[in-house]
């Protein structure tokens, strides 16, 4: 199946501030409310539905005999016709 990417952003930030982020996404997912995810004049708004697949992987980029990269993954996929409920999502 075919992956088209709707919105992309990728940046530095502080630990402080990457927790600031997720905080306010995991905010917007317990309420229900939706998620509007901007940069520049790039924008996209998603509802996210009361049920979600949770994927978190790491993973280690990089030469098998020397230093590389490490990557925290954090992935919610939904059908587009899920229905979007108000009911909140706790993730524990």
């Amino acid at each position: 199946m075919p992956e088209t990417v709707l919105f992309e952003d990728e940046r530095r930030l502080t630990r402080t501030d990457t927790a600031s982020y997720l905080r306010t996404v995991a905010d917007r997912l317990e309420t229900g409310e939706p998620l509007t995810l901007e940069t520049g004049a790039d924008s996209i708004t998603v509802d996210v539905p009361r049920e979600v697949e949770f994927e978190v992987k790491v993973e280690r980029e990089g030469p098998t005999d020397g230093p590389g990269e490490l990557g925290l993954e954090l992935e919610l996929e939904w059908d587009e016709d899920a229905d979007a409920s108000d009911d909140s999502l706790s993730i524990k």
